[in-house]
């Protein structure tokens, strides 16, 4: 089970629900043992300077997560930080033609696997990645992600 630790740092009303984010993060925790996440939803200014900041890019980005890599402390995994800008999420969502829930769904599951240290630099890497988002995904009933135009 994973705890996620919400900080909406940036309202819209198209944000999901605190238990839709829940849902999709802990549908993404790998481990077996208790868990412990931030999710943390940020304007784009903001997710900019994360993303200079942490990544050498001056742009922002949909979402960026932040391993922790530490081990269990009483019982429970602390898996890391993820930093989510939700205008761009939406952004995404509707360039994409896809369902903001679907987007959010995809991004909550990305970001929750990067913290379990699945990565996308190689091409194996990405194609593990990608097929355990598509069968997360469709355990919760959204389609595909990778068969519209999305770019990640």
């Amino acid at each position: 089970m994973l705890t996620l630790d919400i900080d909406r740092r940036y309202q819209l009303d198209s944000i999901p629900k605190d238990k839709y984010l829940n849902q999709w993060g802990n549908i993404a925790y790998q481990g077996d043992t208790a868990a412990e996440a931030a999710l943390v939803i940020v304007d784009e200014a903001s997710m900019q300077t994360f993303n200079r900041d942490f990544r050498q890019m001056d742009k922002p980005t949909n979402v960026l997560s932040f391993p922790a890599n530490l081990p269990e402390i009483d019982g429970t995994t602390q898996l890391g930080d993820i930093i989510v800008c939700a205008t761009i999420v939406n952004q995404e969502a509707q360039q994409q033609n896809k369902s903001q829930d679907a987007h959010w769904a995809h991004m909550m599951i990305h970001g929750i696997l990067h913290l379990q240290n699945y990565d996308h630099v190689n091409d194996d890497d990405a194609q593990r990645m990608e097929a355990l988002e598509i069968a997360l995904l469709n355990k919760l009933n959204f389609p595909n992600p990778y068969l519209s135009n999305s770019s990640m």
